[in-house]
């Protein structure tokens, strides 16, 4: 017990030493991207401001804050997901900032008026991993003068960074709230494999979608993300980049009544398939494509009050001015195996700090990948002090349920030491 302790520990030093150290950042230029002083106005509730931090391990960090008025407040910060922004947490931070805290939400790595990071498919992708994005956390809380913070709050893919940042440094990040995306702990090493005698010294083949061997082919949104093409069919696919992020955030919200989630039983294909085409779409079909049959009517458009069209319009500004592959690259170092290999480091290691998880009810995201919510539940996170599923809400929870949201949070927080 002793040694694994010490194996443990000395892992979570040896990695958690390498977020705070400098990174060589060979090939993370902006090419395609506007400069500061061409962006337009971004219209903001008053008592939140816009900030630029530079020298946040290679990149000029864009950062919303609100609560900054008075010093000393314990530090929120705030991590989206895909494919969202900073933006995505304007109706909850002044709320979070009235309970008494510094609230902070950045663009993360890959998107928004970031910038510092390599946009093409051909570039240094493994930046992009999570491990590095735990990093630009890490990075960007000391660069504002953080020694440590309160919590960190991640959806979807934030979420996934915000368990990483929980697990390799703890003593950093003293609390964590997941939306949408469980933490099911790290995977295992081999382990009493020393005694083979014979190496498999054969190269390992990249890892097909097994969806792809049904009778109806299909892939995982995160094979078509991870593909070449991804970036140019949804930045001018034929319906026009407004529609389709109109239609991909209406079918993955509680406004799409198909959205009945239900736990998977395995990660056979069979299975898997199961979900809702915005998770599994046909081996042949682009994302444009799976969306565009669910495109909400005008009427239902015009009762979205969750992010009515002036709201939409900023996330289609950003994403006409960036494009999509900053962020896609996320998803090739997962299909890639490069995340994975990171978490691996951590073996046999948990998340320690108060925890919590919130979903909405709508939310496949919760029963992805299958078991994963079981895991965190059962041990992966050890301090699960709070567990939400929310009604009327799907996946993009912080938009669509903020009032309720926010209280599940400040309550959370107020029973965290």
């Amino acid at each position: 017990m002793k040694r694994r302790n010490f194996v443990k520990n000395t892992a979570l030093t040896a990695l958690g030493t390498a977020l705070i150290r400098p990174l060589e950042v060979l090939a993370e230029k902006s090419t395609n991207m506007k400069t500061k002083d061409q962006l337009k106005d971004m219209e903001l509730p008053a008592g939140i401001r816009e900030r630029y931090v530079t020298g946040v391990n290679g990149l000029t960090v864009h950062v919303l804050e609100a609560g900054f008025d008075t010093p000393k407040r314990p530090v929120i910060l705030l991590l989206h997901g895909f494919p969202e922004l900073a933006y995505s947490w304007r109706k909850v931070m002044l709320p979070l900032a009235a309970a008494g805290y510094n609230v902070i939400a950045p663009d993360l790595r890959g998107y928004g008026r970031t910038t510092g990071w390599d946009n093409s498919y051909d570039g240094n992708f493994a930046s992009f991993r999570t491990h590095e994005l735990s990093r630009d956390a890490l990075g960007l809380m000391m660069a504002m003068g953080h020694d440590s913070v309160y919590t960190i709050v991640g959806h979807d893919i934030g979420a996934i960074v915000a368990a990483y940042c929980a697990l390799v440094r703890p003593d950093f990040f003293r609390s964590v709230v997941l939306l949408s995306c469980p933490f099911g702990g790290v995977p295992p090493l081999p382990f009493g494999v020393g005694e083979q005698t014979v190496p498999n010294l054969q190269q390992q083949q990249s890892v097909q979608d097994p969806l792809a061997s049904l009778p109806r082919p299909r892939k995982d949104s995160t094979t078509y993300f991870s593909s070449r093409g991804a970036n140019s069919e949804m930045l001018n696919c034929r319906q026009g980049l407004h529609d389709f992020l109109r239609a991909y955030f209406h079918v993955k919200s509680a406004d799409w009544s198909q959205n009945k989630p239900f736990p998977l039983t395995s990660g056979l294909a069979e299975e898997l398939a199961k979900q809702p085409a915005y998770y599994v779409l046909d081996l042949d079909k682009t994302m444009p494509e799976v969306v565009a049959a669910d495109m909400p009517s005008p009427k239902e458009i015009s009762a979205c009050k969750w992010l009515p069209d002036s709201e939409l319009d900023v996330y289609t500004q950003e994403l006409n001015r960036t494009g999509f592959q900053g962020a896609l690259n996320w998803y090739r170092c997962t299909t890639n195996g490069l995340n994975r290999s990171d978490l691996e480091l951590f073996s046999g290691h948990t998340i320690d700090v108060p925890s919590c998880f919130i979903s909405g009810i709508a939310d496949w995201a919760r029963f992805r990948p299958p078991g994963a919510l079981e895991k965190m539940q059962q041990g992966a996170c050890t301090q699960m002090r709070s567990f939400h599923i929310i009604d009327g809400a799907g996946h993009w929870v912080q938009q669509e349920r903020p009032e309720y949201l926010t209280k599940v949070i400040v309550d959370f927080l107020q029973n965290v030491k």
